[in-house]
């Protein structure tokens, strides 16, 4: 591999590792800094980074003057801090003392592949957060249990319409509606009395809390784009999962 070609893979790498950052949900802030330190410990001498929510862009100019740009489209976000933490500890050992160009790549998969919680114990910590959130906004014992098997319901929704690659908004329509649509189903049976309080743990699992912080603290560091377009999809989809829950609810004369 000639030395353009190692410039060129490298540069490749520290890309794939802004785009774990972004979609995992760092703030940009967190993906720009990262990307530049990583290509000065790899010997470019000036790097430009321009992220937003949906691409990242490098330019970086090598010590013989030659200048390199690579873009990155970024078509999905999600929440994985797990992700963001490996990503983060590898960016230090690289800039502390930086791999060879030949044993990146499979530093960045491992740093994508990390350990999962499994299914159920993700199942139990949704059924447990329901169940907790609707008793803290005062439902009954009643309305936190069927808070509960809704919350079982969402996460299966959830991760169907993951494994099914569904658009992120109307997944969480489609998620708030068929925890919406338990609930509803519980209190014909009898079993909630509120579904109001019931389904509000649901909510709470679904609210994009951490989107629309990070983008707040894009545009406080001066990321206006980025941070006007991140708040602009925490609303959206938080609209989204309103409008699920109330189509529901309302059609089954539960009132919201």
């Amino acid at each position: 591999m000639d030395t353009q070609a190692r410039r060129e893979a490298a540069l490749a790498c520290i890309l794939d590792l802004g785009e774990l950052l972004l979609t995992s949900g760092a703030e940009v802030m967190r993906v720009e800094d990262t990307v530049a330190r990583l290509c000065a410990a790899y010997g470019f001498e000036t790097t430009d980074v321009f992220t937003i929510t949906s691409s990242i862009v490098v330019t970086a100019r090598a010590p013989d003057g030659r200048v390199l740009t690579q873009t990155r489209r970024i078509r999905e976000r999600s929440t994985d801090l797990g992700c963001v933490e490996r990503v983060n500890a590898l960016s230090r050992r690289l800039c502390a003392s930086p791999l060879p160009v030949e044993e990146l790549p499979d530093a960045v998969r491992e740093a994508a592949c990390g350990p999962r919680w499994p299914d159920s114990v993700q199942l139990a910590a949704y059924v447990c957060v329901s169940a907790v959130f609707t008793l803290f906004f005062g439902g009954s014992p009643a309305d936190a249990l069927a808070a509960a098997a809704a919350g079982a319901v969402l996460f299966a929704a959830l991760r169907a319409g993951g494994g099914l690659r569904i658009n992120g908004l109307l997944l969480a329509f489609a998620a708030s509606a068929a925890a919406a649509f338990a609930v509803a189903a519980l209190r014909v049976c009898g079993l909630a009395c509120a579904p109001d309080r019931a389904v509000v743990g649901n909510i709470m699992l679904l609210i994009p809390g951490l989107a629309f912080t990070t983008s707040l603290r894009d545009m406080i560091r001066g990321d206006t784009i980025s941070g006007l377009l991140g708040l602009s999809e925490a609303v959206v989809k938080a609209l989204a999962v309103a409008a699920g829950f109330a189509v529901v609810l309302y059609g089954a004369g539960g009132g919201v």
